[in-house]
């Protein structure tokens, strides 16, 4: 590897034992920085030959423990391998290496006039890699897909060092199984991706923000419903429940919004005729269903400030409380308010305090849950877990975006049965028979 990519030092191996997932630590026996794939390819091989665990890392910033090396062993970073390859703007395909920041991605992309849609809330300190290992979303979900929908092609190296290619430069292809969307989300537990092929799109000429302010958080859903229902599609839908309002709506460019039941953030993209009309249509469905105001953001500025106070309220609610953990749910879009409705009463059976936000127009809600106090973990534990059993029973997902790392593993029988875990546990054994890669995480 040469020693330059090798860290030892034991201050410095401190800084990869975590990743943004609060309360899980655990420090590695070494460290590896490759910014190569021949460099991962030799790691792969001493691995799978000796049986030592390697833990693949982006930027740190997944909030599943994905990047914690629960076993010790080595660390593999891939922040190095940063290099955009290449854009083509002909032909509508961007080529990055792992480590790439999302962010960098996007304003690369802007420059050509060409636009990668996925968006996730931590987008200028994550990478493209981790990004597709978790199938990260963002706020253009509801319009754009995730990220897995702009994922042509892979490079990546298997467990005992062969480096394969997958998927297409191309629109289409149907040759084989698709190898790509399966190691896309497959959290660095299959593979370890060295290069992706990306899809861009035509960068939308024009954009426009409603926020409108609600007397409680059923109405608010109501007008989600009612928006999407009849024909427009937002490129975002955000909402924030009265908890989260509380806690920063001083911080919003207008008067009232802390003392609203909730909020909905709105916006449209595409041609400018197009998109005044849509918000303002999208503005009257959430007038009609009960809205206390709808107040109108045209300037970049204030986009900007509302989108800043959007993407706070996470930081805002962890410094809040002493316990906090963020979960990662998902229900159908029209119990999206049934669910939340619920959430009082498993406050105050668990003695907790709930934090609910995230994007309604496709399910996807952060439920942050608060405690006071660690001594009473038991009782917290007991309470995530009911929560996680309604959405089940709703129709739900336990994870929509942050992926099961080793934080949620111990609810993954909620909603997959021992068939189905039995499958992917047998997918995970033709590609890691020693079992060495990225292993605590998922299924292990």
């Amino acid at each position: 590897m040469g020693e330059e990519s090798v860290i030892q030092d034991s201050d410095k191996i401190q800084n990869f034992a975590r990743d943004a997932t609060a309360g899980l630590e655990s420090l590695p026996e070494l460290v590896v920085e490759a910014d190569k794939a021949e460099q991962v390819q030799s790691l792969l091989r001493l691995a799978n030959a000796h049986h030592f665990p390697v833990t693949p890392r982006g930027l740190g910033t997944g909030l599943a423990g994905g990047a914690v090396p629960v076993f010790g062993g080595v660390v593999l970073s891939l922040a190095r391998m940063n290099r955009i390859i290449n854009i083509d703007e002909k032909n509508l395909i961007a080529v990055v290496e792992p480590g790439v920041i999302n962010l960098e991605l996007k304003m690369a992309a802007r420059g050509k006039g060409l636009f990668y849609p996925p968006d996730p809330a931590s987008l200028d300190t994550c990478s493209i890699g981790g990004n597709a290992a978790t199938n990260a979303g963002g706020s253009s979900c509801v319009k754009y897909g995730t990220t897995r929908d702009y994922v042509l092609g892979l490079e990546a190296v298997l467990p005992d060092g062969e480096l394969i290619r997958t998927g297409v430069q191309t629109r289409k292809g149907v040759v084989g199984y698709d190898l790509t969307h399966l190691l896309v989300g497959s959290e660095g537990t299959l593979a370890i991706i060295t290069k992706l092929v990306l899809k861009l799109i035509p960068h939308p000429p024009a954009v426009s923000t409603i926020v409108a302010l609600f007397p409680d958080l059923a109405s608010a859903m109501a007008s989600v419903s009612a928006i999407l229902a009849n024909g427009c599609v937002p490129c975002a839908l955000e909402f924030l429940d009265r908890n989260c309002l509380q806690l920063v709506g001083n911080a919003l460019p207008f008067e009232s919004a802390r003392n609203a039941g909730a909020f909905l953030l709105v916006q449209a993209d595409g041609a400018a005729t197009v998109v005044d009309a849509e918000v303002e249509k999208m503005g009257a469905f959430c007038l009609e269903n009960g809205a206390i105001d709808v107040i109108l953001a045209p300037d970049s500025y204030k986009r900007a400030q509302m989108w800043e106070v959007r993407k706070q309220v996470s930081i805002n609610i962890e410094n809040s409380s002493p316990v906090y953990i963020p979960e990662d749910i998902v229900v159908p879009i029209a119990k999206i308010a049934n669910l939340v409705e619920n959430l009082p009463d498993f406050e105050e059976r668990y003695q907790i305090k709930i934090y609910s936000f995230g994007h309604a127009g496709d399910g996807n809600i952060h439920l942050n849950i608060t405690a006071q106090s660690r001594d009473n973990m038991a009782k917290v534990e007991e309470g995530i877990y009911a929560i996680l059993q309604k959405v089940v029973s709703m129709g739900g997902t336990i994870s929509g975006e942050h992926g099961i790392g080793h934080a949620k593993r111990r609810f993954l029988h909620l909603e997959l049965s021992s068939a189905n875990l039995n499958l992917q546990q047998s997918i995970k054994r033709v590609f890691d028979p020693n079992l060495i890669l990225n292993p605590g995480k998922i299924f292990q």
